[in-house]
Order: C-alpha cells, then structure tokens, then sequence
C-alpha cells in the first residue's frame, strides 16, 4: 500500500490519541522507534526478509531521518538538516540501498576561508601552496609539513592529533576555531578521533573522502527511504512519541533508535550531544560558491559552513538554496560530543540497554556513537543478522556482520571491500 505521494502508507496521528487507529488491529512483531536509517533499514528487512508486522514511528512529520530531504517553496531539492554525503567501503551496504534508489556519482570537495581565500580542506598541496605562495611538489610539501610538525607522544586528544601532523598554525587556521564553534569545547577537551577524520594530504587529490562508493541516490534520499519502506507489513506512524503509543499497542519486541538516556528517563544524568540551528536561504543567482560546502573556521563568523545543494543533486535551476549551520547546545541531539568522562557515562546506559529484554538499541544516539550513514546501516544490517540467526539458526557471522566489523574497526580500504563481498 502506498501513501497519496507514491511513498509508504501512513497512519494518521489522530487515530492514537483517541484510540481509533489502532483499535482492533492484530498486534506487532516489531515497534520501531525512529523512521532514519536504523530504523528504516530493520524495518524493511523484518517485513521484507523475515514477514514480520512493524509498526515504524517517528516524532517527526517525516520519515528519513535527519537525511530527509525535499523541494524548498522554489522548486530546488534541499537538505532540511544539512549536507549529508553518501560514501562507503562497503559493497555490501552500497548493493543493499541500490535495491532502492539508482546513484549519481559524486565526489565531495570542500574549501575553508581562511585568510580571505578560498584553499582545499583537508589541507593538500595545492592548500599549502595557496596559503604560503609556494610552488612545492609532493616531496617539498611533505618536507614542509613535518618542519612545522610537533610530535606527541601520547595522541590523547584532536588538538594532539593534528598538532602533531600539521604544526599550530594551521591547526589555528583551519581546526581550532571550527572545532570550538562545532563542538563548544577546545580540541584539547575532545577525544581524538574527532579531527582523526580528516586526512591530511602532500598531493592534489582535494575530494573531501577517499572511500570507494561516493554517490548520492538520484531522486533523493526521501524517495530512497519511501522505497524501502513500501511493504504491506510497514505501517508508519509521524508526528508520533512512542511512550504516546506503548499502552496503545500490542508488540512483542522494541527496536529503539533514539537517544538511550531518554528511554531510561536519564537515570544517570543526561548524555551531552551538540545540536545544530539551520537558516535556509534562497539566492537569485544560479550559483553561488564553486563548491557544495564551504567551511568558515574563523571564531569571528558565527556560522561553521554554508552549503549549497545543487552541487550535490546536480539539479539545474536558475537559483539556488543555501543553508547556513549554527552549532548549537539545545535543540534535537545531532552529536555524541566524544569526551572519556561521556564514554563513561554511556557504559552506565549500555548496561541497562544490555539488561533490557527484548528491546534493542542501534543508530548514532542510541549507542552514543558518532557513526557515518554507512555504519548505520551496517550496523541495522548486523542486528538483523542476529535476529535472523535466533529465528532461524543460520549462521553466527553472515556477510552483513563482517561488513560491520570493518566498518567499526577501521581495516584498510582493500580488506574492507573485501570483507562485505
């Protein structure tokens, strides 16, 4: 059954609130709490792979996600909650989604401002290049690099982490002052891994990801998820809370994707996530950067990025929408701010999400992990696996599961197409 837009049929709010909807309906295999891509994912393979009745919801009007997309009041094709980039070493999770969605090649590239110019981020060689008026090669660049360097001994920390590759000042320029906007610490206050994201580069290759499947689905990552879950056995419920819905219905297994301190009433205290403010705008030109994304890493500018999405859909139109981001403290939970005393806290959480029957946790705010869309999905997939496994006695470790372990444990790019062949 498909909804009045082509998508999967939805549930009318109203029908939970007076007890119509549902009322009389055989009961669920599944809730699903959370219509982004962990719950998208689980909830076509239940239905799709195993026949099972799920009932997907979401506290938004949408489904997708922070990854929903959709037309602006001009007619250009935007990302309501900022850029999201489609990359992977997994050719096990790239074969999954292209079940639902056909791909448009693209390969990000993103440029910062930084002193009144325009230069690649990560830094390359032609950014050093820029920056300094030099014309070095790979060697002159890599030599120049590791005289500004200054070696830590102990990488605890992202300042530690790009000092140590870079030097101070162009981790001034281009790290501290985007960090602190984007995270509201100083690098020093923040894990490693942070800034471990970004490479940095002695040649020209200036695309923002090296991995091996760079593309974006060719109609949008809205009508990719409508596919998905187009099943008679999905029904979605938006604009919906799941404690609005628990002693509505009847379900034999939770599948919760939101974040784990609010499904225990933060017990413990709140986890700390950063969140984001977006202003959309629409300008009267048909192009407005040379680039998707621009990175503004000055304190001064109150703004981390400008994004302008016809780069990314390759839509033509005579104008273009931008949107600016704020980082921001309140507001819906976006990022895991990955600081040890936060780890530690989250293992509290872990342990109850552990002790909890028939209920599992997944997604980036349900394991307080700062996890890219294609681990999502990976980790979607690897639970599913599980289930699979317990209903039928299959094997312990399928394909999915090995495509995930990849993932999660960072095992160099030919290993990791390897593993999800």
């Amino acid at each position: 059954m498909t909804g009045a837009a082509g998508g999967p049929a939805v549930t009318p709010l109203h029908g939970v609130r007076n007890g119509v909807a549902l009322s009389g309906r055989a009961g669920f295999d599944y809730l699903i709490v959370g219509a982004g891509f962990a719950g998208s994912v689980l909830a076509e393979r239940l239905a799709r792979g195993l026949g099972k009745r799920v009932l997907l919801i979401d506290r938004r009007p949408h489904i997708g996600g922070n990854a929903y997309d959709h037309y602006d009041d001009h007619g250009v094709l935007i990302h309501r909650y900022g850029p999201h980039i489609f990359h992977t070493n997994s050719t096990q999770v790239a074969e999954y989604l292209s079940r639902f969605t056909r791909w448009r090649p693209y390969e990000h590239k993103v440029l910062a401002h930084v002193d009144q110019q325009l230069v690649p981020i990560p830094i390359n060689r032609r950014t050093v290049n820029t920056l300094y008026g030099l014309e070095l090669d790979e060697a002159g660049v890599a030599a120049f690099l590791a005289g500004r360097a200054e070696p830590v001994a102990d990488i605890r920390t992202s300042e530690d982490v790009v000092v140590g590759a870079v030097g101070r000042e162009l981790y001034e320029k281009f790290f501290r002052g985007y960090t602190r906007k984007q995270w509201g610490l100083d690098p020093s206050q923040l894990d490693k891994a942070v800034t471990s994201r970004v490479p940095t580069r002695t040649n020209d290759d200036d695309r923002y990801f090296g991995d091996s499947f760079q593309n974006m689905p060719l109609h949008g990552y809205t009508r990719m998820f409508e596919n998905m879950l187009d099943h008679p056995n999905i029904k979605i419920m938006l604009n919906t809370d799941y404690r609005e819905v628990q002693r509505e219905v009847r379900y034999d297994n939770l599948i919760f994707t939101g974040p784990v301190d609010e499904y225990f009433d933060y017990r413990y205290g709140k986890l700390p996530y950063r969140s984001l403010k977006f202003r959309h705008e629409m300008v009267d030109q048909e192009r407005f950067q040379p680039v998707a994304v621009v990175n503004y890493p000055a304190e001064d500018v109150p703004y981390t990025r400008i994004t302008e999405y016809k780069h990314l859909t390759g839509q033509q139109h005579p104008r273009t929408s931008l949107t600016y981001e704020f980082p921001s403290a309140e507001g819906d939970p976006y990022y895991p701010v990955p600081k040890p005393e936060n780890a530690e806290l989250y293992r509290k959480y872990q342990a109850l999400a552990d002790a909890t029957p028939n209920v599992h946790f997944v997604g980036r705010l349900a394991t307080y992990r700062y996890y890219n869309m294609d681990q999502v999905v990976a980790q979607a997939l690897k639970l599913f696996d599980r289930i699979l496994h317990a209903e039928t006695g299959g094997r312990s470790l399928t394909e999915a599961a090995k495509a995930f372990s990849g993932l999660m444990q960072g095992t160099p790019l030919k290993k990791r197409v390897d593993a999800a062949e």
